[in-house]
């Protein structure tokens, strides 16, 4: 799967081995992890005119929408190839493009969800979407902006050039853990019952 941040330029983008058994609601916690969001905001993912996000019971309202924790990647695959929108943080609009190719069967020995490759560092939170994102690297690349200091202190030692991978691997790999550990227990119980 390649994510890409929509409306950067450089652009924003990673790359992910996804296993299409994901619910919709852990490939939400993949995206999280891969893009370097902190999961304090709204979610959803598009693909057509159906929305997939939160629960009936958690929806804010709005327009009708389906359970992401109840939609497979593989049920929304209708060929090798499937394009769709993931949208964060609905104040600050961060608009994900997300396109799944290449589908092929696993490797058995491999963790997935597992990290591929990327460039740029995501933005920080709530820092305005795209338009307050560039105001800030404006201001702090400007020592005479008036937001300079402010800016500055806000982005500490945030380096846009930089993806932190270390910790972006083990929070996948604890997804993948999950993921497994829940597979081993379905096994179990399969085979105790036979």
């Amino acid at each position: 799967m390649r994510i890409e941040l929509t409306d950067t330029a450089p652009l924003i983008w990673r790359e992910v081995d996804v296993p299409t058994s994901l619910t919709l609601r852990t490939l939400h916690e993949v995206i999280q992890v891969t893009m370097g969001w902190l999961d304090y905001h709204l979610w959803e993912f598009t693909v057509g005119d159906q929305r997939y996000g939160l629960s009936d019971n958690e929806d804010w309202g709005g327009l009708p929408r389906r359970d992401a924790a109840k939609t497979r990647l593989r049920d929304l695959l209708t060929a090798s190839r499937l394009e769709m929108v993931y949208e964060y943080d609905f104040g600050d609009g961060w608009r994900h493009r997300l396109l799944i190719n290449n589908v092929r069967q696993g490797k058995a020995r491999e963790g997935y969800p597992r990290y591929i490759a990327g460039q740029y560092a995501c933005p920080p939170e709530d820092c305005g979407g795209i338009p307050g994102f560039c105001h800030m690297l404006e201001a702090r690349a400007d020592p005479d902006h008036p937001d300079h200091d402010e800016v500055s202190d806000y982005l500490e030692d945030w380096d846009p050039n930089e993806i932190d991978e270390l910790p972006l691997r083990n929070a996948l790999d604890r997804i993948a853990n999950r993921r497994n550990a829940v597979r081993t227990r379905l096994n179990k119980t399969m085979k105790s019952s036979s």
